[in-house]
């Protein structure tokens, strides 16, 4: 009896002549954690839907072998009956429904042709705490945190009996804690059996948690590598998904410029109406010439809540406060008076805030300073090619043209699509939204690579983030975020990660 619970063997997926998958090979052991990592475009998003009957049998080549048996899934049920279940980034929730519709959604449990609501719910209890989830079944799905739908996703798992469960960038939106609590889930479901594979950017999470990591590049399987030989590292599997070493992912800027007062915020109220509380109280911060300022903070804590509301307020808070632009006092009413300011935000949802994703590049790219490519209120479609062309080029965004529709591009190349889109209308101030988010580390190096460019052109950035390792390796200074307030201001040198979670859970 063989020991792998899934082979894929020699599988090749193309698209309208291009191969997004060439004879990959990809093996999962029972009862292992089996990490997928790769650039975005690598194709592992490709080779999980084929697996799991997004892409059905005869779109592709090759054989899925699970449990010992050749598999034809002819749709995503036919996956599911097998015991395989994937959770995506994007989480498959119905928001107005509660806890417990979610869970068996398709899946009811049922007396005599009725839906048995009593057996329903007490049997959500039982997955809830098999994930440690301590809340009450009937609660709605829109009232749970991030890190809280994503157990229900995998409680929602494993009422179909998951043998096999797969998770795409699973920690992506969720803050330190809420991942490492994931994590720690994970290893109690290998501990009952259930494999996993899991897709991440994240390899420190990789590092942790892999018992095995296949590494894909350009639609090939370049290898696998074994933690219990000692052979998953962060310098290994850099390298072998850009092809490259990469010594130092956070690019040093050796020469530092930094001048005078570009933003400076003083007693900063914001209050949401909506929420009935403040979600930025008494915040007092500036941002100098030639810096990249971070802003770090567990998920919640009011950091973009805050940056939306010197971003012209689209949220519509009740704001009291000074802003001051350069040294001149600013109240923006709306986000147009704050681009004509000199102030650019691109937003952590790059998909459902940042991006057409039904247009092409070109149309992205000069969206929000139209009158950049207009004479006398006309477009003028020549300028338009030629800026999105430039910004292609500059941005190393990686398409076969600036016609390609911004939705078939990485993660990485849409968040640069984001970036050109906002440097089109020559900020002196970017706020940057968890700007590497859910993108590769090659991705990560170019768009840090960019930020240095930026600054040492004498542009400022405020950079929110999550990540720890991204707003050490790249601010000047760091202000840490709690409850709608700053607990603290740290100098680069003496900034850690141990200090910046004690402000951060004040």
């Amino acid at each position: 009896m063989s020991d792998y619970i899934l082979e894929m063997n020699q599988i090749t997926k193309e698209f309208t002549g291009v191969k997004a998958l060439s004879n990959v090979n990809f093996k999962v052991e029972k009862g292992e954690i089996h990490c997928l990592v790769g650039e975005n475009g690598a194709g592992k998003s490709t080779l999980m839907k084929v697996l799991s009957g997004v892409y059905p049998y005869g779109s592709y080549q090759g054989d899925i072998v699970f449990e010992g048996n050749i598999q034809q899934f002819h749709k995503i049920n036919d996956s599911v009956d097998t015991g395989i279940v994937i959770i995506y980034q994007e989480l498959a929730l119905f928001p107005d429904l509660s806890v417990y519709e979610n869970i068996f959604i398709g899946n009811e449990i049922k007396r005599r042709g009725i839906i048995d609501s009593n057996q329903t719910i007490s049997r959500a209890k039982e997955l809830l705490q098999k994930v440690k989830l301590n809340i009450n079944p009937e609660t709605l799905v829109k009232d749970l945190s991030v890190g809280k739908q994503q157990l229900v996703e995998i409680a929602k798992a494993l009422s179909k009996n998951v043998k096999l469960l797969i998770l795409d960038e699973p920690t992506a939106a969720l803050n330190e804690n809420d991942s490492e609590n994931l994590l720690d889930l994970l290893r109690e479901l290998k501990r009952q059996g259930i494999s996993c594979i899991m897709i991440s950017h994240k390899l420190k999470e990789v590092i942790s948690i892999a018992d095995k990591a296949t590494v894909l590049r350009d639609g090939k399987t370049i290898c696998t590598l074994d933690a219990a030989k000692e052979e998953i590292s962060e310098v290994r599997i850099i390298k072998n998904m850009v092809g490259r070493e990469i010594e130092d992912i956070y690019p040093k800027r050796p020469d530092k410029k930094i001048g005078e007062k570009v933003l400076e915020v003083r007693s900063w109220f914001a209050f949401d109406s909506q929420l009935g509380r403040h979600v930025a109280k008494d915040i007092n911060i500036h941002v100098n010439k030639g810096e990249i300022v971070g802003i770090a903070g567990l998920m919640g804590s009011g950091r973009t809540e805050f940056a939306l509301s010197i971003f012209g307020n689209p949220k519509s808070y009740k704001l009291h406060g000074e802003l001051l632009v350069e040294g001149v006092p600013k109240s923006f009413k709306h986000t147009s008076e704050a681009i004509k300011a000199g102030i650019a935000y691109v937003t952590e949802d790059r998909k459902g805030d940042g991006l057409f994703l039904a247009q092409d590049i070109k149309r992205n790219v000069t969206a929000a300073y139209l009158q950049g490519i207009s004479t006398n209120g006309m477009m003028n479609e020549n300028e338009e090619v030629k800026v999105a062309n430039e910004y292609k080029n500059s941005l190393y965004i990686k398409a076969s043209s600036i016609e390609q529709i911004v939705g078939n591009l990485s993660g990485g190349n849409q968040q640069k699509v984001s970036l050109g889109k906002w440097l089109f209308v020559g900020p002196k101030l970017l706020i940057l939204d968890e700007p590497t988010r859910g993108i590769d580390v090659g991705a990560k190096f170019e768009i840090y690579t960019i930020m240095n460019k930026l600054i040492s052109q004498g542009m400022s950035i405020i950079m929110i983030s999550s990540e720890l390792g991204e707003v050490l390796g790249m601010s000047d200074r760091i202000y840490v975020m709690a409850q709608g307030e700053i607990k603290g201001e740290l100098s680069i040198d003496a900034a850690n990660q141990e200090n910046i979670m004690q402000l951060a859970t004040q």
